[in-house]
């Protein structure tokens, strides 16, 4: 009989700008072992204070489209001029270790995810309410009162693609929020989909 895989969960965290699943993701990392956040590569140059292999994985123009062309990126997109994307061999790496790999990202590079590995966990993080969003995004005291509108109609697309997600966390209380993204990665282990060589190894000694 074979043993419960041992293989780490890909969880990809979207959420709308204000939604606090940054300071969730750090929290996740803080109080929880197990985890890994993937780190993006990009073809943008590094800002100062950023590490390779921390920060990002920096890349030329050219080496990143060589990623594209090779199948090596598990998402990617372009941003004003620049590459982002998911390197398919770090997150492997990773997931083969037992660790769980957590990816923030936008929906649109969730979805590619999800095509092709749909085994993967996809939760949401929303505020309690969109005068909730308002108001933290209005506090930062960074931005301007266009900015502020701009986030939020791209709120409004992006609400239009929260029925994909396996899980949606209401970000009101920091401590229980990252609890309770804990324990829903932790129960993705269990999921038919994610122990499908134990299942198969049941049935057929159910047959013998």
């Amino acid at each position: 009989m074979q043993k419960i895989s041992g293989r780490g969960i890909l969880t990809v965290v979207s959420g709308f700008a204000g939604s606090g699943k940054g300071t969730l993701m750090k929290r996740l990392l803080k109080d929880y072992e197990g985890y890994a956040l993937s780190v993006s590569a990009t073809s943008r140059s590094p800002r100062p204070g950023e590490e390779e292999g921390i920060s990002y994985f920096f890349k030329t123009r050219e080496e990143f489209e060589k990623m594209i062309e090779n199948d090596e990126l598990l998402e990617y997109a372009e941003y004003v001029g620049n590459y982002y994307g998911t390197p398919k061999s770090f997150v492997e790496g990773k997931l083969n270790e037992g660790r769980d790999v957590v990816l923030e990202i936008e929906i649109q590079g969730a979805m590619q995810i999800k095509r092709k590995y749909p085994d993967t966990l996809l939760i949401f993080v929303t505020p309690p309410s969109v005068s909730e969003l308002r108001r933290r995004l209005t506090g930062r005291g960074t931005e301007t009162p266009e900015v502020i509108e701009k986030r939020m109609k791209r709120a409004a697309g992006e609400s239009e693609g929260i029925e994909n997600y396996d899980y949606i966390v209401i970000n009101d209380d920091i401590d229980k929020c990252t609890r309770q993204l804990h324990e829903m990665i932790k129960a993705a282990h269990f999921t038919p989909g994610h122990q499908a060589a134990f299942v198969e190894s049941l049935k057929s000694d159910l047959k013998k």
